[in-house]
């Protein structure tokens, strides 16, 4: 029986390697953390969407709220202005969230960190706050997705909202990552 044959010693020369390169994957913590770039991803992609649309309803409301000047009208109306420029501030702050959440640093799987703090705890703790994000993007995706310009700006207020309470989860999710 050569080595090759023997699993045994395979596994054990694997296992070796593993550990040598910081990574098991058959530890929790590994699952753990390769969910919580899953997560993240999908609630980005969600973040996404809904940036897209309302960066649709934008175009949409200039187009029919904002003419072209003429001689009778040279100058937008106000309200019209003032809600094309709402709109914009409301996509241009969920992409900054979708940036922001696609950014964010998962602990690395080193010794010290195992040392200092406990990793299960903390991936799980993540997760946990992963899973109010997803929750929260989609509300936000479902609430702007097939809305028009007028529809984004009658639930502004509502829609600024959700983009607050992701922002307050990320800074949830960094401060368990600095304790």
């Amino acid at each position: 029986m050569t080595i090759y044959d023997n699993v045994n010693e395979l596994e054990k020369i694997a296992v070796n390697l593993f550990y040598g390169w910081g990574y098991n994957f058959y530890r929790l913590e590994n699952q753990l953390r390769a969910d919580d770039l899953t997560v993240r991803a999908k609630v980005g992609w969600l973040l996404g969407q809904a940036r897209e649309a309302a960066s649709r309803a934008e175009g949409a409301w200039r187009r029919d709220n904002l003419p072209p000047p003429t001689r009778e009208k040279p100058r937008p109306d106000p309200a019209a202005l003032d809600g094309a420029a709402r709109l914009e501030r409301l996509a241009r702050e969920i992409g900054a969230l979708e940036g922001q959440i696609r950014a964010q640093p998962v602990p690395e799987a080193d010794h010290m960190t195992n040392r200092y703090r406990r990793e299960g705890e903390t991936l799980h703790m993540l997760l946990q706050c992963d899973l109010a994000l997803a929750g929260r993007a989609e509300v936000l995706r479902g609430m702007i997705e097939d809305a028009d310009g007028a529809g984004l700006l009658a639930r502004a207020g509502e829609i600024e909202t959700g983009c607050k309470s992701i922002a307050r989860t990320l800074r949830e999710r960094q401060a368990i990552l600095h304790v």
